[in-house]
């Protein structure tokens, strides 16, 4: 009996599992091999390895005397080329592209890029081979006085404060913390003006980090990342809350073509082995697959150490078509899709007025995958298919022993004859 994985293409990997013909009879242990042998085809893609790529990040040089604020990552493959530009310029954004030819590259002019009308400011050349295309702008930082709130699902949680603009914080040169060894850069950042203070000792960072194959990150959540994906990590720290117990949470926009919004989807498991006691996967998934997703698990933490008893609960409000110009503006966005684009929003909120929270150590941090083909999907472990395959395996052991036993003593006692 024979598995076989097939390669991946470069946006999904499909797991095929045939039988050669055998030599023998299958035998009552024929339904556990046979259960076994799927299990095993259900293992992650890192597992059974997956398409690597050739990932490089790259600072693209603004003009001297500017802070450097444009990060771009490019992930090639056989045949197509992922582009992520992370960019500071106004509020923190993301463009997404994905091209069919691993020859494509990222075209920046900075005087259009910078000046009032940044139209064709960003372009991927060449244009003809984008397949697809789309953004995330981080708008606002969101704070709510959750004292006398006790429904965790209400909306909003409690009495909301005046947000925080990301397009009016100052942030830091990118260069300064860009690490070619991890694959990773962090935007940090803090409120131009800020009159009451809350941000004296305080900031807010966006670390994006790319990788060049399959697997997880050490701490939770733990997403399962391939190399079509990057990860967003978002952390508070230090800064002064406006209540006692204040909740915060984030306006997340997203960018593109088509009129209608993209779809939130939910994925449950019985399965909590990489997030204790986050049973969910949340999803966000532009058009039909392969497209782009943004993906999370329903939790933050309110401590560097990520454990179960600093976890806090996430929650995602539906998504809503949104007017341009209630927002704050990226530079990058109308830079790469003009003024035709369509907006939606929804905002994410972490904590719940009883428990843990960003009031204990003045820390909050969440993290989701970004990327483009097929989301990943969290499927067996080594030491659930370790422990599965012994379950498994232990009784059919049992049964072939005993069965070799009765076999040896039955013959054993044909060889004696009576001697009457």
């Amino acid at each position: 009996m024979t598995f076989q994985c097939l390669p991946p293409t470069e946006f999904a990997a499909t797991c095929m599992c045939g039988c050669g013909e055998p030599h023998w009879g299958w035998g009552p242990h024929a339904p556990s091999s046979l259960l076994l042998l799927s299990l095993l085809c259900t293992a992650p893609l890192g597992l059974l390895g997956g398409e690597t790529r050739q990932v490089s990040l790259e600072v693209i040089p603004c003009w001297p005397g500017l802070p450097q604020s444009l990060l771009h990552i490019r992930a090639v493959g056989a045949n197509s080329t992922l582009h992520y530009v992370w960019s500071s310029l106004g509020p923190p954004a993301v463009v997404l592209v994905a091209t069919n030819t691993p020859h494509s590259v990222l075209n920046v002019s900075w005087s259009r890029l910078l000046s009032p009308e940044p139209d064709g400011g960003l372009r991927v050349l060449p244009e003809d081979s984008v397949q697809f295309s789309s953004a995330l702008i981080f708008t606002r930082l969101l704070e709510f006085d959750g004292t006398n709130t006790l429904d965790v699902a209400a909306e909003p949680l409690g009495k909301p404060y005046p947000p925080y603009s990301l397009a009016e914080f100052s942030w830091n040169n990118i260069t300064d913390s860009l690490d070619p060894a991890s694959l990773s850069a962090t935007f940090q950042g803090h409120p131009v003006n800020d009159p009451t203070g809350a941000f004296a000792n305080g900031s807010l960072a966006f670390k994006v980090q790319a990788f060049s194959s399959s697997g997880r990150p050490a701490q939770p959540p733990r997403l399962l990342h391939t190399a079509d994906t990057c990860q967003l990590e978002v952390a508070l720290v230090g800064a002064s809350p406006r209540g006692n117990h204040s909740l915060f949470g984030l306006e997340v926009v997203t960018v593109g073509q088509r009129p209608e919004c993209p779809s939130m989807r939910e994925q449950h498991s019985i399965d909590d082995e990489y997030a204790p006691a986050v049973f969910q996967v949340d999803q966000l998934l532009w058009g039909s697959l392969p497209s782009g997703f943004m993906q999370w698990r329903p939790v933050a933490f309110s401590q560097k150490q990520r454990s179960r008893e600093s976890a806090l609960p996430c929650q995602a409000s539906p998504l809503r078509p949104s007017l341009v110009y209630s927002l704050p503006q990226s530079p990058i966005v109308q830079a790469f899709f003009g003024s035709q684009s369509n907006f939606c929003s929804f905002n994410l909120t972490f904590g719940a007025p009883t428990g843990p929270g960003y009031w204990d150590q003045h820390y909050l941090s969440w993290s989701m995958l970004l990327g483009m083909g097929s989301p990943p999907v969290d499927a067996l472990s080594p030491l659930i298919l370790g422990i599965v395959a012994v379950a498994l395996g232990a009784p059919g052991l049992l049964l072939l022993g005993g069965g070799l036993i009765l076999l040896l003593r039955h013959k054993q006692h044909s060889e004696y004859q009576s001697i009457n």
